[in-house]
């Protein structure tokens, strides 16, 4: 009898959701390649690194040649270098998906097309062109660069018109999208996942708290009256790209409509919870879905919270010292507003999670009122 050969992923990108894939996907006998220019990525320990620029053509190409399938764990990589490797191996998700993602305008414009309701949008190439959107869409209003920008990087939100010269001088004369504000009840997001041969399952909804632009923890909500709104508009998605692989879908729960803020194709932050709390992780359904294996469960096994651990670590025994904890450090050096791990606790009651993630919030300095 013959052994067939492990399948290879490579992965576009080194950093901590490198990192989670290549964790879920060793124990199925898959093996792992990553490019990425730092050479300190904490992906390393768990790949065949080979450290370079996204567009080096030569290392593009030695990185071709090591691999069977390319996926990728952020969305700003260069659309030439996932075109080049596109044209030699399978790339998922797809790199229509990758595309759109990557331009706010572009991928506002599909949701427009698809009936997925956004907030209203214009384009912005100009101080004047940004008075002109603002006077249209009105106030407050929310300019964005249209790409390279996460975890609430190149956003400004405009209250005033005292605020335009400030946030378009921001922006650094990029190219724009202005949103009107949206009065969100709270913020959700689905997390699903399609296989090669067009199966796609949905996690429960998480809801997400945010600060200053970036996730400080999610809720995994069992039973959340917005699931299947919420899976119906992730389906559109799913379908127009023929995806393959996790894709996320961030959404603004306004009054009990839903409207979409952003898609990640890719594993997401506020899908985390579902290391320890699903059926089958994220990681793992993404790289089964690459892989051509079968899809996992998503549904949950426990209620769950997630908490980021952002610019600092806690101590290792204070956060396992919480009921219910699981630990992950990224084994990232400390910086301002990096994400360097995060837990998770889990628990049979919703009561027993709140408390549990309530003292982890604390670990980071603020409690669930944000104080």
């Amino acid at each position: 009898m013959t052994t067939a050969k492990p399948t290879t992923i490579g992965i576009l990108g080194a950093g901590q959701l490198a990192r989670m894939l290549a964790l879920a996907g060793l124990p199925l006998g898959l093996r792992f390649v990553t490019l990425d220019p730092a050479p300190d990525a904490c992906a390393a320990a768990l790949s065949t690194r080979i450290i370079g620029d996204y567009g080096d053509r030569e290392k593009l190409e030695r990185f071709a040649g090591m691999v069977d399938v390319v996926t990728y764990e952020f969305e700003n990589v260069p659309a030439e270098s996932v075109g080049y490797l596109a044209e030699r191996l399978p790339v998922y998700p797809s790199p229509r998906a990758l595309a759109v993602s990557r331009d706010r305008f572009t991928e506002k414009s599909l949701f427009v097309e698809l009936g997925i309701p956004t907030p209203k949008f214009l384009a912005v190439d100009s101080l004047d062109g940004l008075k002109s959107a603002v006077c249209d869409i009105g106030l407050p209003a929310v300019l964005k660069t249209r790409t390279l920008g996460y975890d609430g990087k190149g956003q400004s939100v405009i209250k005033s018109d005292g605020d335009i010269d400030g946030a378009w001088a921001s922006a650094g004369g990029a190219p724009c999208v202005l949103e009107a504000f949206v009065p969100f009840t709270r913020e959700i997001s689905v997390v699903a996942v399609r296989g090669r041969g067009g199966e796609a399952r949905f996690y429960p909804v998480g809801e997400n708290t945010h600060s200053g632009g970036i996730l400080r923890h999610t809720v995994c909500r069992l039973g959340d009256p917005m699931q299947s709104a919420a899976e119906e508009l992730a389906s559109r998605l799913l379908k127009r790209f023929d995806y393959v692989g996790v894709l996320a879908l961030e959404l603004f729960d306004v009054g009990g409509k839903l409207t979409a803020n952003e898609m990640a194709p890719r594993v997401h932050n506020t899908g985390h919870w579902s290391i320890e709390g699903a059926r089958t992780s994220q990681f793992e359904n993404h790289v089964r879905a690459a892989a051509g294996l079968p899809l996992g469960g998503t549904e949950a096994v426990c209620r769950s919270a997630m908490v980021n651990f952002i610019g600092m670590m806690p101590d290792a025994a204070e956060v396992l010292s919480v009921d219910g904890a699981h630990l992950h450090d990224y084994g990232k050096a400390a910086k301002p507003g990096r994400k360097l791990g995060h837990a998770t606790v889990c628990g049979e009651g919703g009561g027993a999670v709140a408390a549990g993630l309530e003292r982890l919030l604390r670990l980071t300095g603020k409690g669930l009122d944000g104080q």
